[in-house]
C-alpha cells in the first residue's frame, strides 16, 4: 500500500518519468492486474489489501520495486491492464 499509495504517485509527480498514470488507484490497478494476470477483482476479494496472500503481497512489492527501478515498463503493464478490462489497446495491437 505504501508503495502504490505514496511512493509511486510522488515519483510520478516529481520526477521526469514518462509514466502513463499519476494516481494511487491507477498504480494499484496495474500492479494487482499484473500479479493476477487479469482483472484483479475477478481473482481477489475486495478490498485487495485485506485478501492478498503473502505470496501475492510479496509479488506486488517486488513488481513495484521493479517499476520504481525502471526494470519493468509501466507503460506496457498499463496497456495490458487496460486490455484485460476491454479498454485501450494491447502492446501489439491498435
Amino acid at each position: 500500500m505504501h508503495l502504490t499509495r505514496t511512493v509511486m504517485p510522488a515519483l510520478a509527480q516529481t520526477s521526469k518519468r514518462q509514466w502513463p498514470v499519476r494516481n494511487d488507484h491507477c498504480f494499484q490497478r496495474i500492479v494487482l492486474d499484473t500479479i493476477c494476470s487479469g482483472v484483479w477483482y475477478d481473482h481477489i476479494a475486495r478490498p485487495a489489501y485485506k485478501h492478498l496472500s503473502q505470496a501475492q503481497a510479496a509479488e506486488a512489492v517486488q513488481l513495484c520495486d521493479q517499476i520504481i527501478a525502471e526494470r519493468t515498463d509501466l507503460n506496457v503493464l498499463n496497456q495490458q491492464s487496460l486490455a484485460w478490462r476491454g479498454k485501450g489497446r494491447t502492446a501489439g495491437g491498435s
